[in-house]
């Protein structure tokens, strides 16, 4: 396969979750985020919140960036120039969390160019009200994702991923077969169980709805896990679309009075 050292630098990306002592200096911080901007945008619509308060931090990081998909700034611009918002919020939103998104992982690669590590918090959306408290954000911003983040004090392996097989369709989607999805499960489970991953962190998600466990350590790896988060957590949406009300988007029509 071809290598150089950008490619070096996302082949070789892991979460970390224990930091040194040392702070990244001024210089360190606005590159990263520099580098943040210069991702693909529809609109410029992600910005980034910053705390160094390590004792509150995730891991005690000794960098917590908040990633949010925000729509506040150009409606400002637009108010400048006498426009109102008029598109809907739903493909607003998904534009702005594709800004989003790509901020955070220009991010996180220019952060590994430079010795760092980081660990993304995917619940952010969850916390969206009580974040936005916390940074005084005004309405039309929503905190998307969150990055703790600073120079690394372990050295995990890198985690397996799926077959490039099992990625890559060229021209069409494929009928994926039994052996085709049993190849890809086993390329995340053996690499799981062979890292003794769930094992070190003596963590298996319990079981609900009455299903009996069955597996240990030696067999329990990633699509296990996956699949009772999946398959378990979170049916119901409400919680979620009453973070994106209060954040000032309405994703759902008024409820008719009639």
């Amino acid at each position: 396969m071809i290598d150089n050292p950008v490619l070096e630098v996302l082949r070789g990306r892991r979460s970390i979750r224990r930091y040194k002592a040392e702070a990244p200096s001024n210089e360190v911080v606005e590159t990263i985020a520099r580098a943040g901007q210069q991702a693909p945008f529809a609109g410029q619509f992600g910005s980034v919140l910053l705390s160094r308060k390590r004792e509150k931090n995730p891991f005690s990081a000794p960098l917590l960036f908040t990633v949010c998909a925000d729509l506040h700034r150009m409606e400002r611009i637009m108010e400048k120039r006498d426009w109102r918002w008029m598109m809907n919020d739903m493909f607003s939103l998904l534009f702005a969390v594709q800004d989003a998104a790509y901020m955070a992982e220009n991010m996180v690669v220019a952060a590994e160019s430079l010795g760092l590590g980081s660990c993304f918090l995917g619940g952010t959306a969850y916390q969206a009200d009580r974040i936005a408290r916390e940074y005084k954000l005004p309405e039309r911003v929503f905190p998307l994702v969150q990055l703790a983040m600073g120079y690394p004090d372990e050295d995990p392996p890198v985690r397996p991923r799926y077959p490039v097989s099992f990625t890559l369709f060229e021209d069409e989607y494929p009928s994926l077969s039994d052996e085709d999805v049993s190849d890809a499960m086993a390329a995340m489970d053996d690499g799981y169980i062979a890292q003794e991953y769930y094992q070190r962190m003596n963590h298996k998600i319990p079981l609900e709805h009455g299903r009996e466990e069955t597996f240990t350590f030696a067999d329990y790896g990633w699509t296990e896990h996956m699949c009772r988060k999946w398959g378990q957590w979170l049916p119901e949406s409400a919680a979620l679309m009453e973070q994106f009300e209060k954040r000032g988007f309405h994703l759902t029509p008024p409820q008719s009075t009639g």
